[in-house]
């Protein structure tokens, strides 16, 4: 793909940046003084076991989904496992990024190629792809938050493509057995209901928030089947809890919720964001 550069080692595949510039600072130093401007650090009295949190530009989300990586202050993880929605590719299954690693303007992150090759292994469904990871924003976007937060870890990235509840189900099945026992942090990435008025919004968004909070990945694969709830990266979300049960965490908490309106001040069309934190 045009987008993927060679790495510095002979053959090494770097998938470069795709938004930055656009939904995030280009430059690393004014990149990092965003993201220290948003962090009001705060260690929780249990460790974070997964996140989910939003993937817009952050002048829009940014402050929400820094309520949820706040808890990682001094937090250390081997992995990251990011599961994301497909906003561009309509493909069958889940991509996982078959190249070597994913770039932000504060360095390169290395994937995870024995976890990858674990979880395709575990779920034939899981294909070792650069499907959904080109001009993709729904990955990267949380990456300049664990990089400033976290310092180094090995990335899995995972994009979803047609959200059916066995995929995500079974995605979350198959991350909860190869996770066992590894030091590992879960990542959803999702935005919630889409240009309705900031009233109505609230009020779809809400059926959310109390599925997280209830920790039900059911419920809420339910409702968004049913057109209760609205999030493009509901079935992420489904995934992200389902593995997260099996891993035996034992609350979900809601950290941040916001729409767009409340940066814009236009409340006719607006976006929701919600952050909420696993332990």
């Amino acid at each position: 793909m045009k987008n993927m550069r060679r790495g510095d080692r002979a053959g090494e595949r770097i998938r470069p940046a795709s938004v930055a510039g656009k939904f995030y600072p280009g430059d690393a130093r004014e990149l990092a003084r965003d993201i220290a401007g948003m962090i009001h650090s705060e260690k929780p009295d249990s460790p974070v076991r997964g996140i989910i949190a939003p993937h817009a530009g952050y002048p829009y989300s940014g402050p929400t989904a820094a309520l949820a990586y706040a808890k990682l202050a001094q937090a250390a993880y081997d992995v990251v496992v990011v599961v994301a929605p497909s906003h561009r590719e309509f493909f069958e299954g889940v991509s996982v990024y078959d190249g070597d690693a994913y770039a932000t303007p504060l360095g390169s992150i290395p994937v995870d190629a024995d976890l990858r090759a674990a979880l395709c292994a575990a779920a034939p469904f899981v294909r070792s792809s650069p499907k959904g990871h080109g001009p993709e924003h729904a990955v990267e976007v949380h990456l300049p938050f664990l990089q400033s937060l976290i310092g180094k870890f090995s990335l899995l990235p995972l994009v979803v493509g047609h959200q059916t509840p066995e995929t995500c189900y079974g995605l979350g099945e198959a991350l909860g057995t190869v996770l066992r026992g590894r030091n590992a942090l879960l990542v959803a990435s999702t935005d919630l209901s889409h240009f309705h008025a900031d009233t109505e919004a609230r009020e779809i968004d809400s059926v959310m928030l109390g599925d997280v909070e209830a920790f039900d990945p059911r419920a809420l694969m339910a409702h968004i089947a049913d057109g209760s709830a609205e999030a493009c990266g509901g079935g992420p979300a489904v995934a992200v809890m389902t593995a997260l049960k099996v891993l035996g965490a034992s609350r979900f908490e809601v950290a941040g919720y916001a729409t767009s309106g409340d940066v814009t001040g236009d409340r006719g069309r607006v976006v929701g964001y919600m952050s909420a934190v696993a332990y």
